[in-house]
């Protein structure tokens, strides 16, 4: 008997989470991908002279919210401990603002409380309990009731909670900013900047995100993991077993349109001509390029116009093997600038990489205090935030204040020395050398991930409406779905994972196979559920 096909675009997380949920329905899936491997922003460089290529995470770098993919793997019918080896951390990350100035966040809450009374005093530590507490009702308020559904509205909403569950919906803050709820939680302007960094994991503001967002904490102090070998053995691991369970995926693959027939999908038409045949589609890429007709004008019809200025933030990166001496690393590193105001109205006000930037980095090679530490070069990602201008040119671009002209090789070089600079004033050296070091701009994102500008994340989180901005799973085309860190529940591996389990979910309902029963194993012990 004929499967139902469906053609999925994008071997991203959400791509690949929906290729595992399909294929273990005994739906005939296949993924389409134009890169050479999956992953998608889950991506590795390699850096290092020619006899010692090391490969470097170069995109999403913390795994947290594992419990999304124990259930995905449990669904399949197996276990992720099967598969991935994961090492939880100690300490979540090491916060510098100067030489002297150092401050560990641990995944114990009393540890960090007690770090923070010894840096900036005990009534600090307890304000920091009070708002654990406050990020911890925020996460379980939302947590079923939003992150968990399809397309929210705020109706819905309010329907999801009930009139008991008011109350807490109205304590978290919805319509305040996180910059104005943290002042409230701390008088220290540093522990303020520490916690509204939690906006940028969204590729938002903490000056225009809403206060909800101190979710990230409650989350963060559930577990953060290091995946053995890097990010993405997990993204390699989904994409083995979406194959094991039927599914076929063909790398170099790019689609240039979304077939129609009769007012709904038909397939897709490959940049190469070929056409392929499919009673759904699901597209796991930016909504806002699908919307702008990289996949065709019927697809552009069935979304949402994004306009740029809702963009979300995009980066500038080093990958790099490097020497390193002053600093203790850890794995998760962050040097802060002096004036957090003054970085964000550089990227939101004046479309321009920052003169005084944070930045991030990533140790790979390092883990806690106490783990062996790397002898010789070792492999680092720096990053710092940027506007979503990749594709602006000196001529023009789709942005309704100032903007600089896209970054040059001089530019670059002045962004990285004022990166480097920071990180050195916080006490650590970093002997960089160009052969050794591999640099993605926001121009480098929008190649990768045409249509998005370089932005990261999807549409800004920007007031307290922006969650209920972003697209469902279901369109206005039949049979169109979509999938992926740009659309609900938001950016993030385990999010964009969530929003791929979603899209299946919508193509099963609309199917009608929602209790599809299947066979009970595949061939090497894998059940099907």
């Amino acid at each position: 008997m004929q499967r139902d096909r469906v053609i999925i675009i994008g071997a991203g997380i959400a791509g690949l989470v929906a290729a595992v949920e399909l294929a273990g329905r005994g739906l005939q899936v296949t993924l389409l991908e134009r890169a050479g491997a999956p992953g998608g922003k889950m991506r590795e460089v390699m850096v290092g002279p020619a006899a010692d290529r090391r490969a470097v995470d170069a995109g999403p770098t913390v795994f947290t919210m594992r419990w999304v993919f124990d259930e995905i793997f449990a669904r399949a019918g197996t276990s992720l401990e099967d598969h991935v080896t994961l090492q939880p951390v100690e300490v979540l990350a090491r916060h510098a603002w100067s030489a002297d100035e150092r401050l560990d966040l641990f995944a114990d809450m009393a540890r960090s409380a007690e770090a923070i009374g010894d840096f900036s005093g005990a009534a600090e530590a307890r304000r920091f309990l009070a708002f654990c507490k406050e990020a911890a009702e925020v996460y379980t308020t939302l947590e079923a009731s939003f992150m968990q559904t399809q397309r929210p509205s705020p109706v819905g909403l309010l329907r999801n909670v009930g009139w008991r569950g008011l109350g807490g919906l109205l304590r978290i803050k919805p319509f305040e900013t996180l910059w104005s709820a943290l002042g409230q939680h701390f008088h220290d302007p540093r522990l303020r900047q520490l916690f509204g960094r939690y906006a940028t994991y969204c590729g938002s503001s903490p000056f225009a995100a809403p206060a909800t967002l101190m979710l990230v904490a409650h989350v963060e102090q559930r577990g953060v993991w290091l995946v053995a070998g890097g990010m993405q053995r997990l993204a390699e691991t989904l994409a083995a077993l979406s194959e094991k369970l039927g599914a076929t995926i063909r790398y170099g693959t790019e689609v240039r349109d979304v077939k129609t027939a009769g007012g709904s999908v038909s397939g897709v038409e490959l940049t190469s001509g070929e056409v392929l045949s499919a009673d759904a589609v699901i597209v796991n890429a930016d909504a806002a390029a699908a919307a702008a007709g990289l996949l065709g004008r019927d697809v552009a019809a069935a979304l949402p116009a994004a306009h740029p200025s809702g963009r979300s933030l995009s980066a500038i990166t080093w990958a790099l093997a490097a020497e390193t001496e002053g600093f203790p690393l850890l794995r998760h590193n962050v040097f802060f600038s002096g004036d957090y105001a003054a970085e964000f109205s550089d990227i939101s006000e004046h479309q321009r990489v920052p003169r005084m930037p944070t930045v991030y980095v990533c140790a790979q090679d390092r883990g806690d205090p106490g783990d062996p530490q790397p002898q010789g070069p070792e492999r680092l990602l720096c990053l710092i935030n940027a506007p979503a201008y990749g594709d602006a040119s000196p001529a023009g671009a789709p942005f309704d204040g100032p903007l600089d002209a896209p970054l040059d090789a001089k530019e670059i070089e002045s962004c990285a020395q004022r990166t480097f600079d920071r990180i050195e004033r916080c006490g650590l050296r970093i002997e960089r050398q160009s052969a050794a070091m591999a640099v993605s701009t926001p121009q480098d994102f929008n190649r990768l991930f045409p249509g998005s500008g370089g932005a990261l994340y999807g549409r800004a989180s920007h007031g307290w409406q922006a969650a209920f901005n972003r697209p469902g799973a279901r369109t206005r085309l039949p049979g169109l779905y979509l999938a992926g860190g740009s659309v609900h529940p938001g950016p993030g591996v385990p999010m964009a994972a969530t929003s791929g389990r979603l899209a299946a979910e919508s193509l099963l309902q609309d199917l009608d196979l929602q209790s599809t029963s299947l066979p009970a194993a595949m061939p090497g012990g894998i059940s099907m559920l």
